[in-house]
């Protein structure tokens, strides 16, 4: 018997949750129904094979993410554990998925322009002043500011999760520096070669093209319209948990990797230094927090990026992707506004709902809250990977006790959410299909006049039995993600 059927009888339960492959009587999915029909007649010593080949190539190409925690007294470089049953997405279910991710996009960018120029929907009533001005990643400095196209997020990471009826919600907006984009590519790579006769029958949407259309709204950037210009991946540098993905796009897509001490600001410009002296840089992808951008205009201390770097952006001299400042529309307290910022900067109603969310500022959302924890999922609106976290249903009563204290201390640093329990999909978990639960981080790129979506993005496991962290940080694995064509 297959590893896939035999799990499938005897291991494998729904529950109520929602699964991706399986109705609640365990029958398949139409749109599943090729994936199932072909690992069920793939025997454990074939699937033990592939399996291995998969992982030496995970590791002689250096496909890793690096994990911190206060545990460790060294940080430990993995390789990103990638699960080989994908994760189907229906044509029809996809439209819906995309049509609502252009809307959110658009409108975010438009709160972006707004916040940095009249406010005008702060003037309006629709969001408090001291969400903007009390927010983390608000930057005065870009106040009147015209970014180039007027595109605030070049990249940015929705993340997407499911309830028990399988319908779609936003949880998270990533609009600063989006991570995942590598492994997408990747995991399809790899999926495409490994089980290239599934692949080959599947009718899967490409995703390759949208490097060429990251690479070209990296370029509508530029300034003056230069035809041809120099851009460089601003990179932390080697011991960045995610480095492995920079050193990947900036391959992949010709650009230049490049740290901060490689590039000097003179005469209002930025240049790259290499073996044939200087030579100005156009556009920057950085994939460095703003705070360490520029020692002379934020963080004083940083040595990672460019000191005169906010000059030169400021006079139009180069292009920084993502914008400075782009993070007070992802910041989680705002989260909650995003439908309204829909409803007035577009006239339109939410394809994608967010999560009920409370602001624990709020006082009557914190009474709520305080006297719900237990049920209720809380983050720390500063943070994100998955720390700074509690949830509730699976929390003890001392960190229910913990976060309780730390509310009421200062209720404005946190929101509570609705407890998702995210839908569940197959896994192989030690030579058996198990359910784990996943949520799906999408991808849109905005250049000149285009709002690409990338078909299907990263679909991100939970791998430890119940758990809803999926999160690379916290030791989470991926899936390769299939957007049927028809």
């Amino acid at each position: 018997m297959s590893t896939l059927r035999q799990s499938q009888s005897s291991h494998y339960d729904a529950q109520s949750f929602f699964d991706e492959m399986f109705e609640k009587d365990l029958s398949i999915r139409p749109h599943y129904e090729a994936v199932y029909q072909f690992f069920s007649k793939l025997r454990p010593a074939e699937l033990a094979i592939r399996q291995h080949a998969l992982e030496q190539r995970m590791i002689a190409e250096g496909v890793t993410f690096t994990l911190y925690s206060p545990q460790q007294t060294e940080p430990l470089e993995r390789t990103i554990p990638f699960d080989y049953i994908p994760r189907v997405i229906s044509a029809a279910e996809w439209k819906f998925v995309e049509r609502g991710l252009r809307q959110r996009m658009k409108a975010l960018n438009a709160f972006t322009h707004d916040i940095y120029h009249r406010q005008r929907i702060v003037a309006d009533g629709l969001i408090p002043r001291r969400m903007i001005v009390g927010n983390k990643y608000f930057r005065p400095e870009m106040a009147g500011l015209d970014v180039p196209a007027n595109i605030y997020m070049s990249a940015a990471g929705i993340d997407l999760i499911r309830d028990e009826q399988g319908r779609y919600y936003v949880l998270e907006d990533n609009l600063r520096s989006p991570s995942g984009f590598s492994y997408l590519f990747k995991g399809r790579s790899l999926m495409n070669e490994l089980f290239h006769d599934l692949y080959q029958s599947c009718s899967v949407r490409h995703i390759e093209r949208s490097l060429n259309v990251f690479l070209s709204a990296l370029r509508s950037l530029a300034p003056n319209g230069k035809r041809d210009p120099l851009i460089v991946l601003l990179t932390p540098g080697a011991y960045n948990s995610a480095y492995y993905e920079h050193t990947f796009l900036a391959q992949q897509m010709g650009i230049h990797l490049v740290e901060g001490q490689d590039l000097v600001y003179k005469d209002h410009k930025i240049y790259l230094r290499d073996l044939r002296g200087l030579r100005q840089v156009d556009v920057i992808y950085r994939r460095i927090d703003d705070d360490y951008l520029d020692p002379l205009a934020f963080h004083p201390d940083s040595v990672l990026g460019v000191p005169g770097l906010m000059n030169a952006y400021r006079a139009g001299n180069v292009a920084i992707a993502n914008a400075p400042g782009t993070g007070v529309a992802d910041d989680k307290a705002v989260y909650a506004y995003v439908p309204d910022m829909i409803r007035y900067y577009l006239g339109e109603e939410p394809i994608l709902s967010n999560v009920p969310t409370y602001i624990l500022s709020r006082e009557e959302d914190r009474k709520f809250a305080l006297a719900n924890l237990d049920q209720l999922v809380v983050k720390e609106t500063s943070l994100s990977g998955g720390y700074g976290m509690l949830i509730g249903p699976s929390a003890t009563s001392a960190e229910i006790a913990k976060f309780s204290e730390a509310i009421q201390a200062e209720p404005g640093r946190y929101i509570a959410q609705t407890t998702m329990m995210l839908s569940r999909t197959p896994v192989m978990h030690n030579g058996q299909m198990a359910a784990r639960h996943v949520d799906l981080r999408a991808f849109a790129l905005m250049g000149g006049s285009d709002l690409h979506i990338v078909p299907g993005g990263l679909t991100r496991v939970a791998l430890q039995e119940g758990s809803l962290v999926v999160n690379s940080s916290q030791g989470g694995g991926v899936k390769d993600t299939w957007v049927l064509s028809g």
